[in-house]
């Protein structure tokens, strides 16, 4: 098979002496062997499942991207000066056995939550869309996945993707962006769709139907001169159409939202927002 270096844990030191002989015998050239020091759980002992998941898989059903497990696995007992984040190609360029430490690493699934967080933020977006779609199907989405493009699953990725760790989190922060119409959030639709507020949401889904289709600018001014017009604070008019379009009180900026959402589905949505406030 030609190989010509064998590295593996130092668990497997005490099997070298025996497998030389067998090199030789056979007349093969024998391999350099190098062995690394195991990893380590929290503890100071020999990683195991009572750590957490020691399966490539399960980190992949936590939806951890496969880019930021092996940045995290290589840097786990290798460095190279205080960068943390590596592409592939800068791996193979980087990767030198003099920079292998010698002791024992520890794994921290906070780093490696952390560094997946940033993969998140950094790869392109259709990368990270790809990977999503099949734990959207297992949530649940599959025909909302089918019934939308790649491009505009991509645009929901950028939406969200500097509030989601892993790509589980992430599944929970598009729901909400599916669908033509909103499930509420009971205790967000009591506290901000209010018989009170109908009315300004009423004059704000007159100004926005008076667009023919979604401008950021255009609608953004038209919210700020309703605002302005009725002397109100913004938020008390942000947070009631924040609820309307997401049915939720936390999301990415409103008209962000409007923009992924669409003038179709922001208008519609508004309506039934409206239409909640109005029943109290």
């Amino acid at each position: 098979m030609r190989i010509t270096h064998v590295v593996r844990g130092d668990d497997h030191l005490t099997n070298t002496p025996r497998q030389i002989p067998i090199f030789e015998a056979l007349g093969f050239t024998v391999p350099r062997f190098g062995h690394l020091p195991m990893i380590l759980g929290s503890d100071k002992t020999r990683l195991s499942k009572r750590h957490g998941a020691t399966s490539i898989m399960a980190y992949k059903d936590m939806g951890y991207l496969p880019d930021a497990m092996v940045n995290y696995l290589v840097r786990l007992g290798w460095s190279h000066g205080d960068q943390e984040l590596f592409s592939r190609q800068e791996l193979i360029e980087k990767f030198s056995w003099d920079h292998v430490q010698k002791s024992a690493a520890v794994f921290n699934p906070d780093k490696l939550l952390w560094l997946n967080a940033e993969y998140i933020k950094t790869s392109p977006p259709h990368q990270v869309a790809r990977a999503l779609m099949p734990l959207l199907e297992q949530a649940g989405l599959q025909k909302e996945v089918e019934d939308v493009s790649e491009e505009w699953l991509a645009q929901l990725v950028v939406l969200v993707k500097e509030r989601a760790k892993t790509l589980v989190d992430m599944v929970e922060w598009v729901r909400p962006y599916f669908g033509e119409s909103v499930s509420f959030d009971s205790e967000a639709a009591k506290k901000f769709l209010t018989p009170t507020i109908a009315p300004l949401l009423q004059k704000l889904l007159a100004r926005f139907e008076a667009f023919p289709s979604f401008s950021k600018p255009a609608w953004e001014e038209s919210f700020k001169k309703l605002v302005e017009d009725e002397g109100v604070k913004m938020g008390a008019v942000a947070q009631p159409v924040r609820v309307a379009l997401t049915g939720r009180t936390a999301s990415p900026g409103l008209f962000e939202v409007m923009e992924v959402l669409g003038r179709e589905r922001t208008l519609f949505r508004l309506r039934q927002g409206i239409e909640r406030a109005s029943t109290g």
